[in-house]
């Protein structure tokens, strides 16, 4: 009798979804889909976001196969995932400039001309959050044919903006040689 509980209760936990990692009490899933006709996206890494001593969000990065090195995922064309949830309130003024300090130093002055009118669109749409709380998500999904869609908790904010490079350069922010926190981009790249 003893054997077919434990055989019961291993073929429950076994058909139960298992996260993949756990970072700071978030929970990530070790697949996600972020639109009907993409492939599903691995998790590549995670981390936290840390500014001075405060603990700002949980970084998860999806990608369609791991890399491990910056070069690689910068390198990687196809859909990707930026989702963080929020370990502390932020409002969607100070994420924008947070963004925006990030491309900064990790993009070459020609690339934050081009991308002059995207990150613009950006701000306008993080600008419609008042602020997020503890728990909040936001996703920056990369989209082929479409661009990247940003979300807070699962809803889209605006439209999708710019093209690949667009994102390529956002990504620079966590992955760039200047990241906003070099912690989070080992994490980030399944190093820590």
């Amino acid at each position: 009798m003893k054997l077919l509980r434990l055989l019961g209760v291993l073929l429950a936990a076994a058909s139960m979804p298992l996260a993949a990692a756990e970072v700071a009490g978030v929970k990530f899933d070790d697949r996600v889909r972020i639109a009907p006709d993409t492939p599903e996206l691995v998790l590549n890494g995670a981390g936290v976001r840390t500014r001075v001593i405060v603990k700002v969000y949980v970084a998860a990065l999806y990608l369609p196969e791991k890399k491990t090195t910056a070069a690689d995922v910068l390198a990687l064309a196809g859909p990707k995932r930026m989702w963080l949830s929020m370990l502390r309130e932020v409002t969607g003024a100070q994420m924008t400039e947070a963004l925006a300090d990030g491309f900064k130093a990790n993009n070459p002055p020609a690339d934050q001309e081009r991308y002059k009118a995207q990150l613009a669109e950006l701000a306008e749409a993080l600008g419609t959050l008042a602020s997020t709380k503890t728990g909040d998500t936001l996703a920056f999904d990369f989209v082929p044919g479409q661009g990247m869609v940003v979300r807070a908790n699962g809803k889209p904010l605006g439209k999708p903006i710019g093209d690949e490079g667009f994102y390529r350069g956002l990504l620079r922010a966590w992955l760039g040689d200047r990241p906003v926190d070099a912690d989070l981009k080992r994490g980030l790249l399944g190093q820590g």
